[in-house]
Order: C-alpha cells, then sequence, then structure tokens
C-alpha cells in the first residue's frame, strides 16, 4: 500500500510540475476533492485568488484520502477537503494545522428514476436498509474519499456491515462523475454530493438517468475545510501561500463569491467559515 501510494504521489506531483507556470506568479499547490474541481469551483475562484493576492493556485483532484496522503508526504503546501472525522485525526497526529471551515453542502442518494428498491423519501438509514435487504445494486466509489469515508459511517450509523463483499455492491475505485455514470449504466443506486449531482444533471440537460431520492437527514451534511500543511513537518511547504489562501477563503467578499457560484441556478456550495 505505502509503495502504491508512493507511486501515486510521484505520478500527482509530475502532472503538477508539468501544468504551466506563469513566470511573475508565485504557485501554491494544493490537493483537493474531486467535487470541488468537477463542478468547476476551482476554475470559477482561482483567477479572483490570483488577481486579488498575485499568487497562482495549481490543484490536483483525487478523493480525500488521497488528498490527505499527499499532505503527509509534502507533496502540496495546502488541502481544501471534505471528511471531518479524518481531518481530525490528520490534525491531531501532527500533519496538519489551522483546519478552517469554508462552506458545506449536502449527500444524497441518487438512484434510477424507476426506484426498483422503493427507497424515495426514507431517511438515509431506512434506505440503505431496504437496499441491503432487497440487494438492490449500489455503486460505491470505494476509494477512501470523503464521500466514501461518509457513505461507510451511514452503513454502520444504519447497524449494518458496509456489504463490500456483496455481489450487488459495485466498487469503482473511480471519482463522483465516473460512478454515477456506471451507476446509471448498471441501473443502480449511489451516494454523490449535491454539488457533483448538479454538475451531472447539467450535463444532461436537466433529465438525467439518474434522479434524487433521498435527501434532507440531517447525516447528510457534507462540510470542506482548508487544512494548511504542517511546516515543522516538510520544511518545503510554501507555508505563508497556504495561510493566504486559508485566509482569502474566509473573506466575507470570497464567501459571497461561493455563494454564487450556481449551475442551472442551483447553488452549489454554501459558504459558513463564520460558523465555529
Amino acid at each position: 500500500m505505502k509503495k502504491t501510494m508512493r507511486v501515486l504521489s510521484v505520478c500527482i506531483m509530475a502532472l503538477i510540475l508539468a501544468m504551466p507556470m506563469a513566470s511573475s506568479a508565485e504557485v501554491l499547490r494544493m490537493a483537493t476533492t474531486t467535487s470541488t474541481d468537477n463542478t468547476g469551483l476551482l476554475d470559477y475562484l482561482a483567477p479572483t485568488f490570483k488577481a486579488q493576492t498575485g499568487i497562482e493556485l495549481q490543484w490536483v483532484s483525487v478523493g480525500t484520502g488521497k488528498a490527505l496522503e499527499l499532505g503527509k508526504n509534502c507533496d502540496v503546501d495546502v488541502l481544501l477537503v471534505h471528511a471531518p472525522s479524518a481531518e481530525i485525526k490528520y490534525v491531531t497526529e501532527g500533519y496538519g494545522v489551522d483546519r478552517t471551515q469554508v462552506m458545506f453542502n449536502d449527500f444524497v442518494f441518487i438512484g434510477p428514476k424507476t426506484d426498483p428498491a422503493g427507497i424515495k423519501g426514507m431517511s438515509a438509514s431506512e434506505a440503505l436498509k431496504t437496499i441491503g435487504m432487497k440487494k438492490g445494486l449500489f455503486a460505491s466509489r470505494a476509494d477512501k474519499s470523503g464521500t466514501h469515508v461518509a457513505e461507510s459511517g451511514l452503513w454502520k450509523t444504519a447497524g449494518l456491515a458496509v456489504p463490500d463483499k456483496e455481489q450487488w455492491y459495485i466498487q469503482t475505485g473511480q471519482g463522483m462523475l465516473n460512478t454515477i455514470n456506471i451507476a446509471a449504466e448498471r441501473n443502480a443506486y449511489t451516494f454523490t454530493d449535491r454539488g457533483t449531482f448538479i454538475k451531472y444533471e447539467a450535463n444532461w440537460k436537466g433529465n438525467p438517468p439518474l434522479v434524487i431520492l433521498v435527501e434532507g437527514d440531517k447525516l447528510l451534511r457534507n462540510q470542506y475545510s482548508v487544512i494548511l500543511v504542517n511546516p515543522k513537518r516538510c520544511s518545503n511547504v510554501k507555508n505563508e501561500l497556504a495561510n493566504k489562501f486559508r485566509v482569502w477563503m474566509a473573506l466575507p467578499s470570497t464567501q459571497k463569491e461561493i455563494a454564487a457560484f450556481t449551475l442551472m441556478g442551483k447553488q452549489l456550495f454554501i459558504p459558513n467559515a463564520h460558523e465555529k
């Protein structure tokens, strides 16, 4: 596993280093989740960040688990991730500092319009119990991403073991959009953040094969936070630039920009840096 992560780290850093670099701009390297990239949020925010600070933001989008590993390996300067329990452990163990929440959305269960297992309108726990009982096809990212960590926690909350040895439980090992597409091909259910679902919905011009069936449960909140890679462990990180990004993300003006980011007239992220 460690060898695999080292290979992954080398490959990702090669991709980052291959990105075009502006000679006049300082460069901040960030590991983030697929949802902030797939939705277009970072493409939307990065030009403003550069205009206001002179810092060019370069990022690689992976699952939160892999993003945290990149931080542990000192391969990036800052993280923007969404797995609170894993983040708190990461900071407690000394790998990261100054964890700052910046925004949230929510998770939803999506599936075929025909809803073969009949989960529409259920709570998260009821939905998983029903899918498990009826052996409904379910596609999981199974990649230790923030979404996968949240999904695994919900199985346990429902009093069930993660059904990773069941044939009906499809482990994609891929990002969120790819997992949604696999679920659609298999006529299966899946678990996604709302932002990525809206992007998927937009790709289908508002009429996607999969639709939201379970939402609104208080257990489905999806918090995003910025974490600085600990400079005491990683002497090569650009801590000053990383902290400027952290502070900038929490500014009222940036929080307003996050709130204004929409697709199909729908808000993808809700700013909440003001919350404690």
